[in-house]
């Protein structure tokens, strides 16, 4: 299944931030990974997130990580933040289920 691929504004704003080079790897890897099989779990490349209600996953593209839920044929790209970055970014933005209170 073909899955529609709709980018946060925030999401578009961290794209505009990357370099040239790494701005393009980044969307072919949303491309090839997210447009089939979003949910498809790898070793180290797509992650679920647990205790977190959103995002819903985690996309590893070299230094980048593309966060992201999957709903309905849509995968929507909520940012895309350098490693570096990706732990405060949780911490501040994901949402933990009711039942969790860990990140």
């Amino acid at each position: 299944m073909r899955h529609e691929i709709i980018l946060a504004p925030e999401a578009e704003e961290d794209l505009k931030k990357l370099e040239a080079h790494v701005r393009t790897a980044v969307k072919e890897g949303i491309e090839k990974h997210l447009r089939h099989e979003p949910a498809r779990l790898s070793k180290s490349r797509i992650k679920r997130l647990r205790g977190l209600r959103r995002p819903q996953y985690r996309l590893r593209i070299g230094e980048v990580r593309i966060f992201y839920d999957v709903a309905e044929g849509a995968v929507q790209v909520l940012a895309v933040i350098p490693k570096s970055q990706a732990t405060d970014w949780l911490k501040e933005v994901g949402e933990p289920h009711e039942d969790s209170t860990t990140i």
